[in-house]
């Protein structure tokens, strides 16, 4: 992702998380930090044929633990694998940020999204009680022990 994609990740994120989408000053933020030897963020596009952002996510990684910041795709892209490329994408980044471990918060009453993480090797550790504001949504706490095993196996075509 860069500053240009903005724009339009921002019109996504708000189709998508009307209630509690990222501003784009969030999004500036993120990406500050996506640059330069101390990085510690990755952040991905994926694009349709005709060039729109039609997915994207993001990964923070600190002292050896990644966190999956979003992850989104369009209405109209799901179940066409998009989802599972761009989880791969912020998978392959943790192993490059040398983390050993990776985190994620979905909301527990997106099924969808969390047996996508599950094919990923993602296992819920806890609950966040209210965590989604407005709301008052929880969220499922999941955690992947393995990254690197997890992007090994998703390359010999075990995964996703």
């Amino acid at each position: 992702m860069r500053w240009w994609d903005i724009g339009p990740v921002l019109e996504l994120e708000r189709a998508l998380f009307p209630d509690d989408a990222w501003s784009k000053g969030l999004f500036w933020s993120e990406l500050a930090h996506a640059r330069g030897p101390g990085a510690t963020r990755r952040y991905v596009v994926g694009e349709g044929e005709d060039g729109r952002v039609v997915g994207y996510a993001g990964l923070a990684a600190i002292d050896g633990t990644g966190d999956v910041q979003t992850i989104a795709v369009a209405r109209e892209q799901w179940s066409t694998g998009l989802g599972s490329r761009l989880l791969r994408e912020l998978l392959t980044a943790a192993t490059d940020f040398e983390c050993r471990e990776v985190l994620l918060e979905v909301r527990v009453d997106n099924t969808r999204a969390q047996r996508l993480y599950e094919r990923f090797g993602f296992e819920g550790v806890g609950v966040r009680r209210g965590y989604y504001q407005p709301g008052n949504v929880d969220a499922l706490v999941m955690r992947l022990s393995d990254p690197l095993s997890a992007v090994q196996g998703m390359t010999h075509g075990s995964q996703g």
